[in-house]
């Protein structure tokens, strides 16, 4: 499977804002986690067998682009480019690889190139995010402490 990265665009944010709400009946289903879902194909009256996981999945996508963002598909076991990382990561390439030369984030060199595992990137976005949460926690403790009119 390859990367698949696409705008949403303005009638794909509608139709989605659609399916989902015709589809909120079915949500209730899914909170079941059901392990297999057969989907009726009205134009060819045929059933698809779907995994439950791709189904909530395809929840996710239609949810995101309702709210008119971006969809970006990778392969779990994929590798991935700095340019990609960066945008992965909201931040600029030189600075990606600035953080795998400081060793932050493992990655591996072909040919001249720089290639980052997908799970690697994103454990190093967890750890980020938890040490943020943890310092505004730290920060929020401090303001309470000193008194400094936050409620």
């Amino acid at each position: 499977m390859e990367t698949v990265i696409q705008r949403t665009t303005r009638k794909d944010q509608e139709i989605a804002t659609k399916s989902i709400s015709a589809l909120n009946s079915t949500a209730a289903f899914l909170k079941k986690k059901p392990n297999v879902v057969k989907i009726k194909i009205q134009e060819s009256d045929e059933f698809v067998t779907v995994p439950g996981k791709a189904l909530e999945l395809l929840f996710d996508i239609l949810s995101n682009m309702a709210e008119g963002k971006s969809i970006t598909l990778i392969p779990s076991e994929a590798e991935v480019s700095t340019q990609q990382a960066a945008d992965m990561l909201n931040v600029s390439r030189p600075h990606v690889v600035k953080l795998l030369e400081q060793g932050l984030i493992p990655y591996k060199k072909v040919g001249s190139h720089r290639r980052i595992l997908l799970e690697d990137l994103v454990a190093y976005e967890a750890k980020q995010k938890d040490q943020r949460t943890a310092s505004l926690k730290q920060l929020a403790q401090q303001a309470q402490d000193l008194s400094l009119g936050y409620e």
